[in-house]
């Protein structure tokens, strides 16, 4: 019988690349997803199309269209299938949309990742339970750090962060914004299940998230809308900090292979900085250029001098614990790889509309 894991968030960007990466070695794949993104952002963020690329080309993939939110129906679901892992990948992803749906951010982000946590305690306690964090439950503490500003970009002064921000760099006393601090709740928790319990759990302490995969919109997946913007000649909003602001960006694809060393050889409440490094950051002004050299287009903006609250001035993953602990691991996607794979995928997509 081939091993079973349950993905939570199976049509969204890490949810599908995980699923398609997982099948591939020979598990038998059970999706979670109620395409919750509609909701929250509109026809743009419907990942319909991805849950239906998943069921025509993966061999041994079921879908469950499931809310989180559903307590009895996450309960259920995990005593019937008693996976041998669980990747935790669905979210309220927003900053903005967080603030105008407190009640939906907070009940998804974190309810429904207890929702999670009990069925797995009660049912399969053995089984590794990854949980998709984010570099947001740091709030905007990072950008109380020293910064040098570059002709394109800001970046840290003090050399203690010359790899960038580590695990133990504080939570609190900082201004999260409601997604962030909903985040927070669900990470600490699921540290607290680890411990508590004795699970294996890890929490993924996310920077941008990116590939090919994405529904990107504007309020949620910075590199796919902004390469989209690009391509369809839409405007793309920059939003203070004169488009100087660092993201560092790991593909889909390396998230799912350290998921897949951490289920292989799992540890006790785990937390892990999980972004693309310095090699992979860039700015917004950087990601113009970069997206200019391939499409051959202008890429066309305004600018807000109001940036989004609690936003990172410049944010790097140290992921020297990662490497660390999972030596075999490292990041196999560059910045050239994601931008070609983006832009490959969105003319796909548009041509697809025009036909």
């Amino acid at each position: 019988m081939p091993r079973k894991l349950l993905v939570t968030g199976s049509s969204g960007l890490i949810g599908s690349e995980v699923c398609t990466y997982f099948s591939k070695r020979g598990w038998a794949v059970h999706g979670v997803d109620a395409n919750l993104r509609r909701e929250f952002f509109g026809a743009e963020g419907d990942t319909r199309w991805n849950q239906h690329r998943l069921e025509s080309t993966l061999k041994d993939f079921t879908h469950h269209e499931l809310d989180i939110r559903n307590r009895e129906g996450v309960l259920n679901l995990i005593d019937h299938l008693r996976p041998t892992a669980i990747v935790h990948s669905a979210a309220q992803p927003s900053h903005d949309r967080a603030a105008a749906i407190p009640f939906d951010d907070f009940d998804t982000n974190a309810v429904g990742t207890l929702n999670l946590l009990e069925a797995t305690r009660r049912f399969t306690p053995q089984s590794p339970f990854v949980h998709m964090s984010t570099n947001k439950v740091y709030g905007d503490r990072p950008n109380t750090l020293d910064l040098v500003e570059t002709e394109t970009r800001y970046d840290y002064a003090d050399r203690d962060f010359a790899n960038g921000i580590s695990e133990t760099f504080p939570i609190d006393q900082s201004k999260h914004s409601l997604f962030g601090a909903s985040k927070v709740a669900a990470d600490v928790m699921v540290q607290e299940y680890g411990r508590y319990f004795d699970m294996k759990t890890a929490c993924l302490r996310g920077g941008c998230l990116t590939g090919p995969n994405h529904s990107g919109v504007e309020l949620h997946g910075f590199l796919s809308y902004l390469v989209k913007c690009n391509m369809i000649g839409r405007k793309y909003t920059i939003f203070g900090y004169k488009g100087k602001q660092v993201r560092d960006n790991i593909h889909s694809l390396d998230v799912a292979r350290f998921m897949e060393a951490f289920i292989e050889a799992p540890r006790t409440a785990e937390v892990y900085n999980l972004g693309g490094g310095r090699e992979n950051s860039c700015s917004i002004l950087e990601a113009f250029s970069i997206i200019e050299s391939i499409s051959g287009k202008e890429m066309l903006y305004d600018y807000d001098e109001q940036n989004r609250s609690g936003d990172h001035i410049c944010y790097i993953s140290d992921l020297t614990k990662m490497r660390s602990h999972y030596p075999s691991w490292d990041i196999s996607k560059s910045l050239d790889d994601i931008f070609g794979e983006i832009h490959e995928s969105w003319a796909s997509r548009l041509a697809q509309l025009k036909t």
